[in-house]
């Protein structure tokens, strides 16, 4: 089987059959392995699908890497396919001193809150265009109150 680019499935490249992984708890389609490792656990990510978006996911902590390009998206496609509850949660501002290091280039990331609803503290590689959500913060920015979202 093979991963073909911006899919969610793997294709025969003999038969040309496809085939969608089950979706996981957090809705994530697990593709195959990506090269990188989790930034948290140190173990390798996963290439992975979420709403037809690409990501990596890692399958120990839940964390996702996003590219900042798709990103506005999959909070968008998130916010619209689930008819979830407004969560509300304080951030951890310890997260803020948290060091994490991009998978991509090995560089620093920067933690920040991120600039959109939720009070969330992400974690960012501005070289790399990518953006790492612990788990749970995707679904706490889709589903925040957000007083300037038209839903």
């Amino acid at each position: 089987m093979k991963l073909a680019s911006g899919e969610d499935s793997l294709t025969c490249p003999y038969c040309h059959s496809v085939y969608f992984p089950e979706k996981n708890d957090d809705g994530v389609r697990l593709l195959g392995d990506s090269g990188e490792m989790c930034p948290v656990c140190a173990i390798q990510l996963k290439e992975a699908a979420l709403d037809q978006v690409r990501l990596r996911y890692c399958d120990r902590c839940r964390g996702m890497l996003i590219s900042m390009d798709s990103f506005a998206a999959l909070v968008d496609a998130v916010r619209a396919g689930t008819q979830g509850a407004v969560i509300t949660a304080k951030a951890d501002l310890d997260e803020l001193k948290r060091k994490l290091t991009c998978p991509h280039c090995h560089r620093s990331m920067d933690a920040h809150f991120y600039a959109g609803p939720g009070k969330v503290i992400i974690a960012d590689c501005e070289h790399c265009n990518l953006n790492w959500l612990d788990h749970g913060k995707l679904q706490r920015i889709a589903h925040a109150a957000d007083p300037f979202h038209e839903g």
